[in-house]
């Protein structure tokens, strides 16, 4: 990252999701606690207040998993910081990519510092017995974010390949002379 417009960009999009996921969690605990779950896509989307003291999906690794989820969360943003550094400038969709999952990691940790209940998740979606786990705004940004870049990361591989490849046909073709004779 260099430039100004830069940096606002990757933190204002961190801050975003910060923000955002903060907020709804907020809202869930206050209007979820009393009521059972809100439908807002017939049985497809609702509404479902869960706290989760594990990692995605509920894992759990016994009764301190608060603790080392919330170290695991921690290492991750220095890797994550020393990805964001290393971005090419003009990179923007890595950028965007790193900003959304270092906002919703934040978000998580978040949780996970202010409450031992473990992390809020509200969303639930499936069909009848069939739901995904349910999760919330920073879930959602980490898994995004993650997928976009992957996608930054594989691009990127590719056209280093592109360039070793041609750097290599390069060093195999007959060069030619000044006057147009091969050497």
């Amino acid at each position: 990252m260099v430039n100004a417009a830069e940096r606002r960009l990757f933190w204002g999009t961190a801050a975003a999701v910060v923000v955002s996921d903060f907020v709804t969690k907020l809202i869930a605990e206050s209007f979820l606690a009393r009521r059972l779950p809100l439908r807002v896509i017939d049985d497809v989307v609702q509404f479902r207040l869960v706290y989760n003291e594990g990692a995605a999906f509920g894992l759990h690794v016994g009764e301190n998993s608060r603790w080392i989820f919330l170290g695991l969360a921690i290492v991750a943003l220095f890797v994550l910081a020393s990805l964001v550094r290393g971005t090419r400038p003009g990179d923007r969709f890595r950028l965007i990519a790193l900003a959304l999952v270092c906002g919703g990691a934040v978000g998580n940790l978040i949780d996970r510092i202010r409450s031992a209940q473990g992390v809020v998740d509200f969303v639930d979606v499936g069909i009848g017995a069939w739901r995904w786990p349910t999760f919330n705004v920073a879930d959602s940004a980490i898994t995004i974010g993650a997928i976009a870049l992957g996608l930054s990361l594989w691009q990127e591989g590719r056209a280093q390949q592109r360039a070793k490849e041609a750097r290599a046909a390069n060093r195999c073709a007959p060069r030619r002379s000044s006057t147009g004779g091969r050497k």
